[in-house]
């Protein structure tokens, strides 16, 4: 498949599993731009040093930098056959922007019912000592190390459900925006990781 690939998906869809898989499948690069921004910074371009500004004021990085980043990203060499945007764009003008610089061909949103994210979500665990995650109900921890488990202060249902309101509220638009264009692939993400991604292929595939 010819040109760039945008992956999107509300906190705890699994998108970050299904970016391995479609970068292995394609062998596009994937872009994050929260990866991008950190390389940007320690490397000390031109965009890098602009984004650090707002960076280390603990504001939004504007637009135009992101944009600017993204098109010195498409510039590298491993990027000639397109790349997988994970998570970018957001909103409606940033797509609008994106457009400008790079040829989308593909647009996969993983659709998942908030109650199944809030379970998901609500119910990870994780062992402070090895740093290995586990779900009170999808993937219980032996029973020798229970008692030492944490749940990490931001998993709880009443933040999870203002992280997926804002979610919403700033993708529903994006998902119509590139449905009217005929590139949005909507994935369902309420079955194994295994099927989800074996749907993501075979639609990628077609």
């Amino acid at each position: 498949m010819k040109g760039s690939i945008v992956l999107f998906g509300p906190p705890g869809a699994g998108k970050g599993t299904q970016a391995s898989r479609i970068v292995n499948l394609t062998s596009k690069p994937q872009v994050s731009t929260g990866d991008m921004l950190r390389e940007a910074v320690s490397s000390g371009s031109k965009m890098g040093l602009a984004a650090k500004v707002f960076m280390e004021a603990g504001e939004l990085v504007p637009d135009d930098v992101i944009i600017g980043l993204i098109n010195e990203r498409l510039s590298q060499d491993d990027a000639s056959g397109g790349v997988l945007f994970d998570g970018y764009p957001r909103t409606i003008t940033q797509a609008e922007e994106l457009a400008k610089i790079a040829q989308v061909s593909a647009v996969i949103s993983i659709e998942v019912p908030d109650d199944s994210i809030v379970e998901r979500i609500v119910g990870r665990r994780m062992d402070p000592e090895t740093g290995a995650i586990y779900h009170t109900k999808f993937n219980p921890a032996p029973e020798s190390i229970s008692q030492r488990l944490i749940q990490r202060k931001d998993d709880n249902e009443s933040t999870v459900r203002t992280r997926l309101s804002a979610y919403h509220e700033q993708t529903s638009p994006l998902a119509g925006w590139y449905e009217s264009q005929g590139l949005l692939i909507r994935i369902n993400g309420n079955q194994s990781i295994e099927d989800v991604g074996n749907e993501i292929i075979s639609r990628l595939s077609n």
